[in-house]
This record gives structure tokens, C-alpha cells and sequence, in this order.
């Protein structure tokens, strides 16, 4: 068997089993309705490493399991996909879970519990681990410091340090902007972040209604404030916005029918991260790249397994460049 390249993409971030249940509607408190379970491998750290490797970018996902059956689905399912994995070992803890909630709609609401992904530690993630990196990604769903470490060695090491700042959390530390070269928020991550770091406008509380009603030159103004020399909020139905140092860009989506919009997010972030690699650094390139693989994801049902391949992307970007 050949030898894997080595990885270009190394992400660090959270492997969660997800429970899903699909339902016509949201139950409301106190309510019981029927639904359909299925499970499969989640997490956004590894939702984004499997979104990068199946797009084509020799990925190394990082992360913490326990010592269960959902830790030997996780490596099965890497073996499976012939993507690169180092599981850290953390038998204390449980793997990581999440409960979703999916309508048919395509919205989904969801809980996870981190289990082992909080025990990662900056003593799992020594700096050889990133050496030859191209691009390193982390996330907010493990312990804190493995993230700050994450973004410092995988700097040192040449390579530039993405943050998907996702879930936002309370004990956030906004100094740890100051290791990041691309961050990128979706609309709920950018609010938070604009309120949390003193930035609204008029000093008062910036919302999602602010943002969606921005002007290009003031949101553009608003992402030069804080810090990372790239922004990219990515806005669900309407696209993303780049901003970096010489200007913004607002970038549209394909339009797809939604089947289930649980981990897009994650693919944009995997598909710009691949998308980084195969563009020699073109951020804008990249972008649409993450676009086009967030795009494809949705429509197919559950997370990782709906990460589109090379393949499939290739065949639907031609399809989308003869009809435009």
C-alpha cells in the first residue's frame, strides 16, 4: 500500500458521535412526537477534516476519544475514507456526543456533550505534529488551551492558523485573536464576537437584523477591528463576505435544495481549507471553493457522510460554470 502524502491540512478540533432525529417540526416543552433516529460520526473538528480530505487536501484531523464503541466507529470510519487520524486516547472520559434535532424543513437544533474533547491537551499536540503544514484549522468544541497552543505551534510552524469560532462560549478569551490569520464566524459567532469585544456600533447590542442590513464598505470596516488579517462570515442562503487587508467581498451560494443543514458550517471551513491548498493560498479561490463544498453537503442527510468528494465537486462546479 503507497505511503499518504503528508497532510497539508491538519486540524485539531472535536470528533462527536451525533444521534440525530428527524422530525416534521420542532417538538415544543413539555411535548413527545415521533420521529426517525439514525447515528453517525460528527463533530466539528472532524467534520471540517473530513470535508478537506474528501475534497482532495492530504489531511491529518487531530483529536480526543475514550475508550468506547463510539471511539472505534470514529476509527473505522478514518480508515474507511482513507483520511489520516491521530486519536488521543482519554479512557476517563467518554467520546463525544451530540443530540440533534433535525425538521424536514432542513433546520436542526442541537446539544453536545464534549466528553473526552475537553481533556484535549497542548501535551497531545507537540510542535512536529505540524511541521510541512500548509493550513491549520481548530474550533472552540475542546478545551480551550489545546486551541491557543493549536493556533501558536501551527504559526511557528509556517503555517497559516484558521479559527472556526464555533460553538461560541462564555469563557471565550479574546486575546487569542492575535494567533489567528483567517476567522471565520457564521452570523451568530460574528454578533457574539462584535458584542463581546466592545465593537457595535453606537454602543449598542449588535444583532443578526444589524448585520444582514450592513452595508459592504461598513461590514468591511467592522471585520478590519478585529485583528486576524482575514475575516469570512459565512451567511448561510446569502453567501459569505471576505475581508481581508485590501478590501471585501461578498461571495453569493449556490443554490441547492436543503435537505439537512446540520455541519455546513463545517464544510465550508473543510472545502476552503482544501480549496487554500489547491489554490497556492488564494483566499477568494478558497472561498468559493467552501462554498460550492458547504453547497453539495446539504443535500444529503447527517454530517461527515455528507461531505462531498473530489469528484462530485469537480462534476458539480462544471455543471454550475455551464449554466451560469
Amino acid at each position: 500500500m503507497p505511503a499518504r502524502p503528508a497532510p497539508a491540512v491538519i486540524v485539531v478540533g472535536s470528533y462527536v458521535q451525533d444521534l440525530t432525529w428527524r422530525c416534521v417540526a420542532f417538538p415544543q416543552a413539555g411535548q413527545t412526537i415521533i420521529g426517525r433516529f439514525a447515528t453517525g460520526p460528527g463533530g466539528k473538528g472532524s467534520n471540517q477534516a473530513v470535508a478537506s480530505g474528501r475534497a482532495g487536501a492530504p489531511t491529518l484531523f487531530v483529536g480526543a476519544v475514550g475508550k468506547d464503541a463510539f471511539a472505534e466507529v470514529a476509527k473505522r470510519f478514518y480508515a474507511d475514507n482513507k483520511i489520516s487520524a491521530r486519536f488521543i486516547p482519554k479512557p476517563k472520559h467518554a467520546t463525544g456526543t451530540a443530540a440533534i434535532l433535525v425538521e424536514d424543513s432542513g433546520q436542526n437544533e442541537i446539544v453536545v456533550a464534549l466528553g473526552a474533547n475537553d481533556a484535549l491537551a497542548p501535551r497531545d499536540l507537540p510542535p512536529s505534529l505540524f511541521k510541512g503544514a500548509r493550513i491549520v484549522v481548530t474550533q472552540l468544541e475542546t478545551n480551550l488551551a489545546a486551541v491557543v497552543h493549536t493556533l501558536r505551534v501551527g504559526r511557528r510552524a509556517g503555517a497559516a492558523t484558521v479559527l472556526n469560532p464555533a460553538p461560541m462560549r462564555p469563557d471565550f478569551d479574546p486575546t487569542l485573536l492575535k494567533h489567528v490569520d483567517i476567522l471565520i464566524p457564521n452570523e451568530t459567532e460574528f454578533v457574539a464576537l462584535v458584542n463581546q469585544l466592545g465593537l457595535a456600533p453606537a454602543h449598542q447590542p449588535y444583532t443578526e437584523a444589524a448585520l444582514a442590513a450592513e452595508k459592504p464598505a461598513a461590514l468591511q470596516a467592522l471585520c478590519r477591528r478585529f485583528g486576524p488579517p482575514t475575516v469570512i462570515i459565512t451567511l448561510g442562503k446569502r453567501g459569505c463576505f471576505v475581508s481581508q487587508t485590501s478590501g471585501g467581498t461578498h461571495i453569493p451560494a449556490h443554490v441547492v435544495k436543503a435537505v439537512d443543514t446540520t455541519g455546513a458550517g463545517d464544510a465550508f471551513v473543510g472545502g476552503f481549507a482544501a480549496g487554500f491548498v489547491k489554490h497556492d493560498g488564494d483566499l477568494l479561490a478558497a472561498a468559493r471553493q467552501g462554498q460550492a463544498v458547504a453547497a453539495l453537503s446539504v443535500t444529503k442527510p447527517g454530517t461527515a457522510p455528507s461531505m462531498p468528494t473530489a469528484r462530485a465537486l469537480s462534476a458539480f462546479l462544471k455543471a454550475r460554470k455551464k449554466v451560469g
